[in-house]
């Protein structure tokens, strides 16, 4: 009987997930949850210095500068001290590289992503609690009231959102439009 050899198709990471679907996408990872992963590492006292040491990494000016940095805190004492927290911010640092590209302002909007998992926190919490669903459309019927109380609640987009929006506009003039 002849071995048959199996091959399987590698999963898709959530990067190439997102570009297969939305090919102009640049993505880019969460730097906050960098950090969190980062300080999963580090005992509760040496939090506050170590934090302190990712900070100048991920306020460098540019991508270049940020690696600088990162080679820097590898080399330096926390580097030697937590040798994994380099490893991951190297690992990741082609999902990290993209938030380099923009201006403060965008950055202070787009170095996290907790809206977004706030949101999806509140849905999956309306689900959960509701149980079974008859039909697809009642789920849907949930969703949306859910997404209507949460957008009652956003009072005021962050206020360095308008100085983002103009960032955007002219590095994504083709796909962004000004409402």
């Amino acid at each position: 009987m002849a071995s048959r050899a199996l091959t399987l198709a590698r999963p898709l990471r959530a990067p190439d997930a997102i570009t297969a679907v939305f090919p102009q996408a640049q993505v880019q990872t969460c730097v906050i949850h960098l950090i969190r992963h980062a300080l999963a590492f580090v005992s509760y006292k040496d939090r506050k210095a170590v934090a302190a040491a990712l900070k100048k990494i991920y306020k460098a000016k540019d991508a270049d500068a940020g690696k600088l940095e990162l080679d820097d805190f590898a080399e330096g004492p926390w580097g030697k001290k937590y040798s994994a927290i380099a490893q991951s911010w190297r690992r990741n640092w082609s999902e990290v590289i993209p938030f380099f590209a923009f201006h403060d302002d965008v950055r202070r909007i787009i170095y996290t992503t907790n809206a977004i998992e706030s949101l999806n926190a509140k849905l999956r919490r309306a689900a959960r609690t509701r149980g079974h669903f008859p039909t697809d459309d009642s789920a849907l019927k949930l969703l949306f009231l859910v997404l209507n109380l949460a957008a009652k609640e956003w009072k005021m987009p962050p206020r360095e959102w308008c100085m983002a929006k103009a960032q955007f506009a002219i590095l994504f003039e083709d796909r962004f439009r000004l409402v």
